[in-house]
């Protein structure tokens, strides 16, 4: 851990008092607790510590919590205090604001005493001009005496202003905390009672409708018999189905309900709506000069003191010249050019400005101050009266609100129980839609079972089609393979199995549903059975179902086919619809009349939804019957412009046959006889009038259209286009050219001759253009054809837009109804949750009171006496959530009476842990006496056993004497314990600096190794390695098993080695 996570947070804390606007700022750390903030703020404040109330922004400051629970100290947070005791309807309200200010302070001095009070050195100047510097020496040491006294009573003032307005600042961010704080709780009891006034509104509405209509629904119930197959000796109709003991006297009894309840729902409307009147009185008013004003206030009187400060600097400066002036004259250090008198004619004016105008003016500059001292002290105490009202406003408004809080839970369980007592009326009205619902449901089952057996024979055929195709497959390839693969070996391969055929059957089921079909719905179960909410939605989605159904039947053979539906054997594609249809429809209308009765379609979100979706299907429909008017109008248009068209051909080819027959007749009789005048002159007549074609045209048509004859300019689109083409073919018709009229060889003939043979010419060249506009006629004809097939085509697919158009609306139905549905599971989880959550509050709220029993027994007591109570009512309501709270309870009970009972079990061990204690340190006294006594025992025999050499078992620390054996090996000498050796680097310690080998060795014992001596595992080949591999496996020559002991000793500090002359090699 880093140090700087170690480092406690200290800083300033600013605390201020709501009620008067005092600040404070206090120097702490995180860890401060809160309590001794609040002790130390009584001691400066004089509030009690019980009646402080310490809120940081929207939080209240716990006692028990340190500062660092809520990020403090910091230098941009503060803290307001508010005194409980000012809340209080019986507090008295602040006095006036008290100005501390003493007039003793900075008195006015006193004026300069006469010449002989106070002499001077040059009083007896024999010069009067000298004479007279001493009287404006005092006079100018008394106006800036009197100005200074003045600019430090304005001084004082003005600081008292500036405090003022702070403190007023400080008042006014302290209500806005407090309001703050109310509107937070203002808000949640608002919302919570537009919550239950909606909730009222909707079963209050309700439980009218039930009491109002509840005849006419008897009524109703009685007039609807039932299906004759249905009705028994006692069951004859609808009404049947009520018990009509005691029906009477439960609407009663429901009605007084509903009255005494409404009644009682009024009072406490008329309570929160007080409630509610004072709390937006209490945020509208504010006070009677905000704190921004009063300090722009202040500031601009800021220029006082700085005119003052002016004038004071001027005084200072004259003060300071006439005392020059005085000491020069006094050490006759006067210049030359100023004179006495000069000096004093100087200072005449001076005195004449002090006097007349640098101390008028700062007095009028304190008069000014003191007037703004005067109303910053009447606002402040106007202040302290308002916030002292708001406070206790807003302590009278957060008590009602805590009342109505507490009402909310016992209005909430009688709506419950108000709900719960009408179920029965509701039960009478939900008759007869479930009824007709019920119809509904068996004709869906009808429909729904003659699509399912459809598609199963659908099925049948599909599978014996693939059969059919896998079998001429096989015989395909075997037809094939066979001429190269003999038939035995295919058989042996299995290749001459076929498919067996596959028989769908399917059981016959709703075998006993009525015999009933959509029609017979409303004649059985009218629509008026499902009452007013319902007849809207029912009646829109029937029509719209019956709408498309009729629409579906009109279509054309074509939209038929290119529907998506698919063709089941043995019924058409367009049976196939009208059955998914009346499906469709049936299902719709069970699920309307399964709704609840409660339910109202005008104001509730799934009564928009529905009607909203209602008149999309309607408005899409009247769109759809729209556009199909307008195709069928446009191909009944084209059709007769076609039979027009028809008829002005035939016309136009009689009249080019009745050309041609002419223009025959004419060439015959030019070329088989000279012609005569008379002759020439018909022919010409007749070439005339042939040649003026829209006259003779329009004299044997006379019934014919004008737009035929003329061209107009004014038509438009295609109309225009083919009534021009046919006009102009009209206009432009003369018969075909006759080459033969051409002659090769000259004709002599008269200038009537030439003139004919001229007209021939022109009308042979007007018949070949009229051929060229025929077939420009008979193009735009084949042109129109096609057109009209585009028109037909496009009325195929206006009619495939309408189905699917039909699918999307059935699609929108069904989104509704899944909506809906999730409503009402939504409203029913939401209103057991709500249950819920109120009977587990009320639950906390008896576990609260048993909790703030006093004392550990009353706790417990108090416990036992809520789980009994909880475990006698367990039986009365079955909810998950508060058997498991009950379930807790109990538990916790339990463990709170083992809790006690091992308090009190451990206290009564504590008593006798005391006594024991006690007389244990008693007994522990004497035992440490005792074992100093034998520790200094021990120590001495120690001290003298530390000089001893052991003989017995060698232990640390001891001290061992080795010999040297005839090994070469030194071995501890002891009496019970053998084969202790000395170990090789003790050896060498000894005797490295000696130049024999000792034949004793003493030693202290430093360390001490225990081994044990191994057998040798193989057997060596030379006699060699084995004394050479026995050697190292057992140093010491002991047999194999036997332990042995390496000891490591050090030399003595204070002995000497004695050793006997060095052995015999």
């Amino acid at each position: 851990m880093s140090s700087s996570e170690n480092v406690i947070q200290r800083g300033k804390l600013l605390v201020h008092i709501a009620e008067n606007g005092h600040s404070f700022e206090l120097e702490c750390d995180e860890y401060t607790l809160v309590e001794s903030i609040q002790q130390y703020l009584e001691s400066l404040s004089g509030i009690r510590l019980t009646d402080q109330l310490l809120l940081y922004l929207d939080l209240k400051l716990e006692p028990q919590n340190p500062l660092s629970a809520y990020k403090l100290p910091s230098d941009d947070r503060e803290i307001f205090v508010f005194n409980k005791s000012k809340m209080r309807s019986n507090s008295v309200p602040p006095g006036s604001e008290e100005l501390e200010l003493s007039e003793n302070e900075y008195p006015d001095p006193q004026r300069p005493a006469a010449s002989s009070h106070d002499p001077h050195p040059l009083d007896e100047a024999p010069d009067p001009a000298l004479k007279a510097l001493p009287s404006y020496e005092r006079q100018f040491r008394y106006h800036y005496r009197l100005g200074d006294a003045i600019y430090r009573r304005t001084l004082v003032k003005y600081e008292m202003c500036n405090r003022f307005a702070r403190e007023f600042g400080v008042q006014e961010k302290a209500l806005e905390i407090a309001r703050g704080n109310l509107d937070h709780f203002y808000k949640m009891i608002l919302q919570n009672y537009m919550d239950f006034a909606k909730c009222y509104s909707q079963q209050q509405r309700t439980h009218s409708n039930l009491l109002v209509n509840f005849g006419r629904d008897l009524e109703r119930l009685k007039s609807i018999k039932l299906i004759p197959m249905l009705q028994t000796s006692d069951r004859k109709c609808l009404l049947d189905f009520v018990k009509e003991d005691n029906l009477q006297k439960m609407v009663d009894d429901c009605s007084n309900s509903h009255r005494q309840f409404e009644s009682k729902v009024g009072d406490f409307k008329q309570e929160f709506g007080e409630l509610k009147q004072r709390t937006e009185h209490l945020f509208s008013s504010k006070a009677s000069i905000f704190s921004k004003d009063l300090e722009r206030t202040v500031s601009e009187h800021e220029h006082h003191i700085n005119e003052q400060k002016s004038i004071m600097q001027a005084l200072s400066k004259d003060v300071g010249l006439v005392k020059k002036l005085v000491d020069d004259c006094l050490t006759s250090q006067l210049s030359n050019s100023l004179r006495p008198h000069d000096a004093v004619s100087a200072l005449g004016p001076m005195y004449e400005g002090h006097d007349k105008s640098y101390l008028p003016k700062m007095q009028d500059c304190e008069r000014a101050i003191s007037n703004l001292l005067i109303f910053c002290k009447n606002k402040k105490t106007e202040m302290n009266t308002f916030v002292h009202k708001y406070m206790q406003k807003i302590a009278y408004i957060q008590y009602t609100i805590k009342d109505v809080r507490y009402k909310f839970s016992v209005f909430t369980e009688a709506l419950k129980r108000q709900n719960d007592q009408f179920e029965h009326l509701k039960v009478v009205r939900g008759i007869g839609p479930a009824y007709r619902a019920c119809l509904a449901e068996i004709v869906r089952r009808k429909a729904s079972m003659k699509l399912y057996m459809g598609m199963a024979g659908q099925l049948a055929e599909r599978l014996a089609t693939k059969r059919e195709l896998e079998i001429r497959r096989r015989e395909d390839f075997l037809k094939v393979n066979s001429l190269f693969i003999p038939r035995d070996i295919l058989a042996s391969m299995g290749l001459y199995d076929t498919p067996s055929t596959c028989n769908v059957n399917v059981a016959p089921f709703d075998t006993n549903l009525l015999d009933i079909d959509i029609s017979d719905l409303d004649s059985f179960a009218p629509e008026h059975l499902v009452g007013v909410s319902f007849r809207k939605g029912l009646s829109s989605i029937s029509q719209d179902g019956e709408e498309s159904s009729e629409i579906g039947t009109e279509s054309f053979n074509d939209s038929v086919e290119a529907s998506e539906l698919v063709e089941i054997a043995g019924t058409s594609k367009l049976e196939v619809e009208n059955a998914k249809l009346k499906a469709e429809l049936a299902s719709n209308i069970a699920i309307l009349c399964s709704f609840s009765p409660d339910t109202e379609f005008e104001d509730g979100e799934i009564g928009n939804v529905l009607k909203n979706s209602a008149e999309k299907t309607a408005e899409a429909l009247r769109l759809k019957d729209e556009h199909e008017k307008h195709l069928v109008n446009m191909l009944k248009v084209k059709q007769m412009q076609c039979e027009s068209y028809e008829k002005r051909i035939k016309e136009l080819e009689n009249r080019l046959s009745d050309q041609y027959s002419l223009e025959n007749k004419i060439n015959k009789d030019v070329s088989s006889e000279p012609m005569d005048e008379a002759s020439y002159a018909s022919s010409l007549l007749l070439l005339k009038s042939g040649g003026n074609t829209n006259d003779s045209f329009g004299t044997l048509n006379p019934n014919l259209d004008s737009s035929m004859v003329e061209p107009t300019h004014d038509e438009k689109d295609e109309k225009e286009t083919m009534v021009l083409a046919t006009s102009s073919t009209a206009e432009y018709m003369s018969p075909p050219p006759l080459k033969e009229l051409t002659f090769d060889e000259p004709v002599e003939a008269s200038g009537g001759d030439a003139e004919l043979q001229n007209l021939l010419t022109e009308k042979s060249n007007q018949l070949n253009e009229m051929e060229t506009k025929l077939q420009a006629a008979m193009e735009e004809v084949t042109r129109l054809v096609s057109e009209l097939e585009i028109s037909r085509n496009l009325l195929e697919q206006s009619q495939m837009n309408c189905a699917h158009l039909e699918n999307c609306l059935h699609e929108a139905r069904e989104e509704a109804q899944t909506h809906l549905c999730a409503a009402d599971r939504k409203a029913a989880e939401y209103t057991a949750l709500r249950a819920s959550v109120v009977k587990i509050r009320s639950l906390f709220e008896r576990l609260k009171t048993c909790v703030s029993s006093s004392g550990v027994a009353g706790f417990a007591e108090s416990l036992r006496a809520l789980a009994q109570s909880l475990a006698t009512s367990a039986n009365e309501n079955g909810d998950d959530g508060i058997n498991e709270f009950r379930e807790c309870i109990r538990v916790f009970m339990e463990k709170v009476l083992l809790l006690t009972r091992q308090r009190a079990e451990l206290i009564d061990r504590y008593t006798k842990a005391e006594t024991s204690h006690e007389q244990l340190a008693k007994d522990l006294e004497e035992k440490k006496e005792l074992a100093n006594t034998l520790y200094m025992k021990l120590q001495t025999e120690k001290q003298v056993n530390k000089e001893k050499i052991s003989f017995g078992r060698l232990e640390l620390h001891e001290i061992a004497a080795f010999v040297l054996n005839a090994a070469g090996h030194y071995e501890a000498i002891n009496r019970n314990c053998t084969h202790y050796y000395l170990s090789s680097e003790s050896v060498a310690l000894f005797t490295d600096h000696l130049p024999h080998r000792p034949t004793y060795i003493v030693g202290q014992i430093v360390h001490i190794e225990k081994q044990a001596v191994k057998s040798s595992p193989v057997q060596s080949p030379t006699a060699t390695t084995s004394s050479m591999g026995s050697s190292q496996l057992n140093p010491y020559g002991l047999p194999a098993g036997c332990e042995y002991f390496i000891v490591t000793v050090a030399m003595l500090p204070d002995a000497t080695t004695i050793h006997s002359p060095a052995a015999a090699s």
